[in-house]
């Protein structure tokens, strides 16, 4: 905020510190549950932590808007052999299972029942694993995934401009492949300003997903603007391009909540405000497959990505983290993305403007990633899976289910009490 946006440093700091004590706000939630319902009994006890603990990361994910970043369940990406439960129960689910983990070892760790179902469990997991929950789909296609390294407070003053767009044409020229992928707003423009021959040069001999701000179309909304994924594909759609706007906005960051208009004018911070895009958008046809964009944090909505599934047969995630610095965000967010991949049995491709871009398979497992804060180009061959996991079929309503049914005993026991 104070870095690159230019608010004041005390407010800055201010503002960093009411966000961090909103969100310690829900493990408090989770904490005073569980010594509330609390009984003592370790079986009764375990559940009930663990059936706290993830109801409250899920709420943490959907007030507001939703700020899920780094639930428990992302810990266990590969090669944890917990990872094997996210196909069924996504990252909350496989919360669930380790915080009931955690919680024997606390509770029972002297008893022998313990280990036999920690053993059971992780061999379970590992078991899970070996399913291939999806298929492959067509021919393995080429990508190339551009990382620009264009820093953020330069990002947008006019006279870097043609540094940016040099930079992703020559790495385009020099790295061609089936599909280019160009990270979010990677050109600081509108769609409109960008000249034609720019785009197809970008595209070279196949198609390219660029990350750009387009104007919303006549009959398409109520006006404004939108943070795209847009599909160059030269001699096909050339007047009105297949297109990907953003659903899922940052608040404060691309649009300010419904009266806070005063805060933003009290710290003098300059911000627009975008458009957000349709829940129900279409697949993009590329190259032959069906691709999912989705664009920044979007990928931390488990829930959301499954809306264009089974139809998708690939994942592409287009980010800007240069926005966080040299930071655990960059290594964090491909985590997240891995579990996104395994929770759909699809390949997720990352192309990010500072890190970390990386090819992502349907098990979870990262096939190759691009060094932070390089400018290259991550090529690999990638193939388009079709099909569904469980988790494609019911999102997280089991996981919660289960929390819910956790809290049962707990509750039962405190109603009888009373």
């Amino acid at each position: 905020m104070h870095h690159v946006g230019g608010m004041a440093a005390p407010v800055a700091a201010f503002a960093t510190l009411l966000f961090c004590a909103y969100l310690a706000l829900y493990p408090a939630l989770a904490g005073y549950a569980f010594a509330r319902l609390k009984s003592g009994m370790i079986w009764r006890d375990v559940l009930l932590i663990a059936g706290v603990w993830i109801l409250s990361e899920w709420l943490r994910g959907r007030v507001l808007t939703g700020f899920p970043w780094l639930a428990l369940g992302y810990a266990q990406a590969p090669p944890s052999p917990l990872a094997g439960y996210a196909p069924l129960l996504g990252v909350y689910g496989v919360g669930l299972v380790s915080v009931s983990l955690i919680a024997l070892v606390v509770f029972a760790w002297r008893r022998i029942a313990t280990g036999i179902i920690i053993v059971a469990v992780l061999a379970g997991g590992y078991c899970l694993q070996r399913i291939e929950w999806t298929q492959a789909v067509g021919v393995p296609l080429t990508v190339s995934l551009l990382q620009g390294n264009i820093e953020q407070t330069m990002k947008w003053e006019p006279h870097r401009r043609a540094q940016s767009l040099d930079t992703y044409a020559r790495l385009a020229t020099t790295h061609p492949a089936q599909l280019v992928v160009l990270p979010e707003t990677a050109l600081p423009m509108f769609l409109d300003e960008v000249p034609r021959s720019y785009l197809y040069r970008l595209a070279g001999q196949g198609a390219a997903l660029v990350g750009v701000s387009m104007s919303v179309r006549e009959g398409e909304g109520a006006g404004g603007y939108v943070n795209a994924a847009v599909a160059i594909v030269p001699g096909v759609g050339e007047e009105r391009p297949q297109s990907y706007a953003k659903e899922h906005l940052v608040p404060f960051g691309e649009f300010v909540p419904i009266g806070f208009d005063w805060f933003m004018k009290l710290i003098r911070m300059p911000m627009g405000s975008f458009t957000a895009g349709s829940k129900i958008q279409p697949p993009l046809d590329i190259a032959g497959q069906k691709i999912a964009p989705n664009i920044c944090y979007e990928d931390l909505f488990g829930e959301e990505i499954i809306r264009a599934l089974p139809q998708a047969t690939l994942l592409v995630n287009l980010s800007n983290t240069a926005w966080f610095g040299d930071s655990l965000a960059q290594p964090q967010h491909l985590q997240i993305a891995q579990m996104r991949a395994l929770e759909t049995g699809r390949t997720m491709l990352r192309a990010t403007n500072t890190g970390m871009t990386a090819v992502v398979h349907p098990d979870g497992r990262v096939a190759a990633a691009l060094p932070a804060f390089a400018t290259a180009a991550l090529q690999a061959q990638v193939q388009g899976y079709g099909g569904q996991t469980p988790f494609v079929s019911w999102g997280n309503s089991l996981a919660l289910l289960l929390a819910l049914a956790a809290l049962v005993p707990a509750i039962a026991r405190w109603h009888s009490e009373e």
